[in-house]
This record gives structure tokens, sequence and C-alpha cells, in this order.
């Protein structure tokens, strides 16, 4: 089994929020500052408030987490970009938390033998994706929480986790645990500890997670042309008239 790290900094942009977790021996400090924008800009400066806070530099850090979404598009590129700049220049272990497993119960996080997280998604849909002892089972996907497609049944006592949990618990007969987001630094925090703890922290270059592609569509226009390009020399094919010069 592989040991926890501390001191552990943990951080996540990817929602309407920046939020941040410093875990080391003495105990766990956090922020939180809700914004609609202007992650980029607050986030380096909120972590180096949050080390001066302990007496710690970049330096002291043994571990980074990273919170990978679903969420915010834009957000989660932040958080996820930082974090991969900084286990670079530090030579620090990264690992990503996704919002599914804040969603589930940090304090146990290897419960549940058979559990649907469900987070919320644009247009009234819900995100989900099965869980087994906090092992993701399967890729996440996107479905209408009123009428959840049949395959989502798990064997066992399935467990229906977080948002409309009661009406996609009801279509399984499954138990149902409605949860929010709350106290987002302390669960990313929790789950980030317990990841390194249990040598699940195996990815060390975490990518954004994406249920669906952004809103945003690709540019109508052609592409423009890359003047500096280089070009192909003009050949001359025009054919050769005779001036009636006679040569001798």
């Amino acid at each position: 089994m592989a040991e926890a790290r501390f001191p552990l900094l943990a951080f996540d942009t990817s929602a309407a929020h920046c939020a941040a977790a410093l875990v080391t021996p003495q105990g766990l400090i956090t922020r939180y500052e809700p914004m609609q924008k202007g992650q980029a800009e607050r986030l380096m400066p909120l972590l180096e408030d949050l080390l001066a806070e302990a007496g710690l530099s970049w330096s002291d850090l043994a571990a980074l987490a990273v919170g990978v979404g679903p969420g915010n598009f834009t957000g989660v590129r932040i958080a996820v970009a930082a974090a991969r700049g900084l286990a670079l220049g530090l030579d620090l272990p990264l690992t990503g938390v996704t919002s599914f497993e804040l969603m589930r119960d940090p304090a146990h996080p290897a419960a549940h033998p058979a559990e649907l997280v469900s987070l919320p998604a644009p247009r009234d849909e819900a995100y989900v994706q099965p869980f087994r002892y906090g092992e993701a089972q399967a890729a996440p996907r996107l479905i209408d929480p009123a009428a959840p497609p049949a395959d989502l049944a798990m064997p066992g006592r399935m467990r229906v986790t977080g948002h409309r949990a009661d009406e996609i618990a009801a279509r399984f007969a499954a138990l149902a645990e409605p949860r929010i987001f709350e106290n987002i630094p302390g669960r990313l925090a929790q789950m980030a500890v317990w990841k390194f703890a249990c040598g699940k922290a195996r990815n060390t270059r975490p990518a954004p997670l994406y249920v669906r592609p952004p809103d945003a569509a690709p540019p109508s226009e052609p592409p423009p042309v890359i003047l500096d390009a280089p070009r192909e020399p003009v050949r001359d094919t025009r054919p050769v008239q005779d001036t009636g010069t006679a040569h001798g």
C-alpha cells in the first residue's frame, strides 16, 4: 500500500468557484471563493495565500491534486493546466479527482459495491457514472433522470448518490442518497489523501473529464491563409516564340 503524502495541495475551478485545500500533518486549511469568472487570475494568488497561512513555500509540498470535472469547460482547463505546470516545475506527484468522486462520501470512499453517482447537467439532465468500492466501472454518460435507461441497473444492493437520486433510484428499486455539492475543498482534500494512501493516484497527467462536447460551435469560415508559408516556385509554361534569328 502506498503512503499518504504531506503537505498536499489540492484545488478545483470546475464550477463557479475557486476552491483549494492544504493538508499537513498539523491539519487542514481550506479556501472557497464563489465567482462566475476570473478563476484564471485568482487561482495562483489564492494558493499562495494558503501556503503563506501555513508558513510553507512551494518547495515544501509533497503532492498535488486537482479537480478534473465534469464541470465548466473553461474552468476545468484552468485548474488542470495549472496543476500540470506546477507538478512539472516542482517535480511532484499529481492526481486528478473527478466531480463524481467529490459527490461520493469522502469519509468512506471505498464503500458501496454498486453505486451510481449522479451530477447535475444542463437542460434538466444528469451525468451519471457507476462505481464499485470507489472504482469507476464505466465512462460517465448523460441521462434524463426522469427516465433513466434500464442498462444502468447494477447487480447487488444498488445505491444512487447525488443529483435527483430519488427519481433515478425509483427506476431500479435502489437505495437513494440525495446529495448536493458542499464543502468542496474538504471533500477534495479527503479524496486526494485517500487516493494517494491507497495507491490509486496512478495518473500523473490528469486530463479534463468531459461528458459532452462544449456548446461553442466550430467556426464556419474557412481557415485563414498562412502568408509566410513556403511557396512552390512558379514555372513559366508559356511556349518559346521563334524570333527568326539565325544562329551560325
